[in-house]
């Protein structure tokens, strides 16, 4: 665990009995703040926590995790830390609304800046930005420029894709899509072809399937679009500008009728309010500001996502990979088949 105080880094992980003095320190609490809890890194963050803090004057202290948030929230209950938790994937979200730490919230600016498939319909949490789970096809080897999820079990694909694991959160949420469209008899029939059709047993990350695509291990693979961005900026590790290179991407069910053409899957970066926030009026403004036009391509430029508001424009790069019709599937309708889906990938070995 990482904490950023007044959005200074602090490179070493700190004890909670550390945390809850740093974030109950005088200097903190002689301002107004908010204390947030991030599943998001702090680079991708902070662009945004700086002009919030600038334009408003309210101090915003985090703490970054990539795992255990909830349960960090749940060991402090009563200790006034946590006013907000910001999260990836609709799952996670779900989580904390199901382990009892959501505030509802009402805001007539949160129903107008954000659809309402990227909100809950009792306001415990709200998506921030989203992003689309798509093929990867590779340019050399793919000709066809239009697929549907459905396709992907195709025979014709035996042996040709590559995919993490199918209980990944990124994927459970596709899956969980799927039955909600399709009934769970049709969406395990799909997933036993999807299977018949992997390269090699599931493994690696999303850009460990470019990786795959590159190398010539398989024609297609499954992955979030903003891996694409990653790879495309990588300098740092730049051999994955060489994986990007050699691929296109597909956004599935973009043409035709019906579910054929009902658009791809997407899924969100959200945010909560701590049910007992101390800070609750804050966490609101600071959610509100984040679904403002500013925010909203600042964010979203930053990670190479969607912006949730409507009229906000995409990223060139973003653009580059093509025009998206997103499915308008609600994400609370994806989120009450995850354990479904689950449990479908484990009936049908889809990670042996």
């Amino acid at each position: 665990m990482s904490i950023i105080s007044k959005n200074k880094f602090s490179k070493s992980a700190l004890g909670l009995t550390a945390l809850i003095a740093s974030l109950g320190s005088d200097a903190a609490m002689a301002a107004e703040q908010i204390n947030i809890y991030s599943y998001r890194q702090p680079f991708l963050m902070q662009p945004i926590i700086d002009q919030f803090e600038a334009d408003t004057g309210i101090i915003v202290n985090s703490i970054y995790a990539n795992k255990g948030l909830v349960e960090k929230v749940k060991a402090a209950k009563g200790k006034d830390i946590a006013d907000l938790i910001l999260t990836v994937d609709i799952g996670r979200l779900i989580g904390a609304v199901d382990a009892g730490l959501a505030a509802e919230i009402n805001s007539d600016i949160l129903t107008a800046n954000i659809p309402a498939e990227f909100r809950d319909p009792d306001g415990k949490w709200f998506g921030i930005t989203s992003r689309s789970r798509v093929v990867y096809a590779s340019k050399e080897r793919v000709a066809q420029n239009n697929i549907t999820y459905e396709e992907l079990a195709d025979p014709k694909w035996r042996g040709k894709i590559c995919i993490r694991s199918g209980q990944h959160a990124y994927n459970l949420a596709l899956f969980a899509s799927m039955i909600a469209h399709h009934g769970e008899a049709e969406a395990q029939k799909w997933l036993e072809g999807l299977k018949a059709n992997l390269a090699h047993s599931p493994k690696g990350n999303d850009r460990a399937q470019a990786k795959s695509i590159y190398n010539g291990e398989c024609d297609l693979a499954i992955a979030n679009t903003y891996y694409m961005g990653k790879m495309q900026t990588n300098e740092k590790n730049p051999e994955q500008k060489d994986w990007a290179q050699a691929i296109k991407v597909i956004f599935p069910n973009a043409q035709g009728e019906g579910l054929a053409g009902r658009g791809a899957h997407m899924n969100l970066s959200g945010v909560m309010v701590v049910k007992g926030a101390k800070n609750k009026a804050n966490a609101v403004k600071f959610i509100e500001y984040l679904s403002n036009d500013k925010a909203q391509a600042l964010y979203a430029e930053a990670n190479f996502e969607y912006p949730v508001k409507v009229d906000v424009e995409v990223s060139e790069l973003v653009q580059s990979w093509g025009a998206l019709k997103a499915d308008k599937l609600p994400l609370a309708t994806i989120a009450a088949h995850r354990k479904r889906a689950s449990e479908l990938v484990d009936i049908v070995k889809f990670d042996d």
